[in-house]
């Protein structure tokens, strides 16, 4: 005798909107390390690229534009000589820290170094 599903819609799970929401921003490759990375100050464009190993030039411009865009990040223009660009979280992207040291502290406990969960963690 077969079963018959009786769902709703009403009776679905649905993802919470807050977490679609965040997830939307910073669920994007380079994303979290680039947060990571300004959390203790801000930093100069060039700096950024070399505290993010693997990340184009392109890339985290186009990352850091995104965030600013959704006001987690502010671009600011030092006068020079010489001009030097630098990136700062906004008191919305200095929120995140907790966040990001509970993530981190999850993925040392659960993660290998190839980014799978660890083979204890797996039952």
């Amino acid at each position: 005798m077969a079963l018959q599903e009786n769902h709703d819609a009403a009776s679905c799970r649905r993802v919470d909107d807050g977490i679609t929401r965040v997830f939307q921003v910073l669920g994007k490759r380079w994303t979290g390390p680039i947060v990571a990375v300004l959390l203790p100050a801000p930093v100069h464009f060039a700096d950024l690229r070399r505290a993010i190993p693997g990340i184009s030039e392109r890339m985290l411009s186009d990352r850091l534009t995104e965030l600013a865009g959704v006001g987690v990040v502010v671009r600011e223009v030092d006068e020079g000589p010489p001009l030097r660009v630098s990136y700062r979280l906004t008191e919305a992207g200095s929120a995140l820290e907790p966040a990001l040291t509970e993530l981190g502290a999850w993925a040392e406990k659960y993660l290998a170094e190839d980014g799978r969960c660890q083979e204890q963690f797996r039952k």
